[in-house]
């Protein structure tokens, strides 16, 4: 069994409170913070049978390692989510649905990874990939910004990415990047069947290797001074508007 981790801030607790509490082992809360959305909270882990334990500021940003913590962290166990892609893949095409999924390339800070997890969970996309050399992993400050979304999304690192890309088009799967140099944009893109949006660090972008390996090419139309997006924010426009053509 794998050890307890650490999730902090309303949103992350909240959400593994909703949608797994029996994985919740106790919670911290600072006991001082009686303004409304404490109190609301604490009926809602009473409410789910959480056990409770009062503790000031500095012992949750210890647990956490995080001041940003609004006073409220849970020490859990892991929920099972699906075990690969592979797994994941199969159920879709199980089920008759076309998968939608997002591959980040060089994204190595935690709160954009945590930013682009929850907007791939909030555009109902299906998983995020990334390499296990160039990727953030899953943390606390991962998860706290998050939002929830890192309990809720599946996150896969794979050794190699070059090789998954050409194993999702085995399965037919479009893939997609993302340049500044591409002569068209994501809204000329068909997004309606099975997709893989790719986006690299911004910055520097894909790699090479990575770009060599999409099918295709789109860009975000930049109109103002700036040249590029930060790639959560970038990644919500190519999520969306494959959100938006598939209805």
């Amino acid at each position: 069994m794998s050890s307890p981790k650490v999730l902090f801030g309303f949103h992350a607790v909240g959400v593994r409170l909703k949608t797994a509490p029996q994985s919740i082992i106790e919670i911290y809360y600072e006991a001082t913070r009686r303004d409304a959305r404490m109190r609301q909270f604490i009926d809602r882990a009473k409410e789910a049978g959480a056990r409770l334990i009062e503790a000031d500021s500095l012992r949750i940003a210890k647990l956490c390692g995080s001041h940003g913590h609004q006073g409220v962290a849970a020490r859990v166990t892991e929920v099972e989510q699906v075990r690969s892609l592979d797994e994941l893949l199969e159920q879709l095409e199980a089920d008759g649905i076309a998968p939608l999924l997002l591959v980040l390339d060089g994204v190595t800070d935690p709160h954009n990874l945590g930013a682009c997890l929850r907007v791939a969970d909030g555009a109902g996309a299906h998983a995020v990939i990334a390499p296990k050399d160039h990727a953030a992993g899953i943390n606390a400050t991962v998860a706290k910004v998050a939002s929830g979304a890192a309990e809720t999304m599946p996150y896969f690192m794979v050794t190699n990415l070059a090789r998954t890309l050409n194993e999702l088009k085995e399965r037919n799967i479009w893939i997609i990047g993302t340049s500044g140099d591409a002569d068209k944009t994501i809204y000329q893109a068909d997004l309606k069947g099975p997709v893989a949006l790719v986006l690299g660090a911004e910055g520097p972008g894909m790699r090479q290797l990575t770009r060599k390996t999409c099918d295709d090419l789109v860009g975000i139309p930049m109109k103002g001074a700036v040249e590029s997006l930060n790639v959560s924010v970038a990644s919500a426009v190519c999520l969306y508007e494959a959100l938006r053509q598939r209805g």
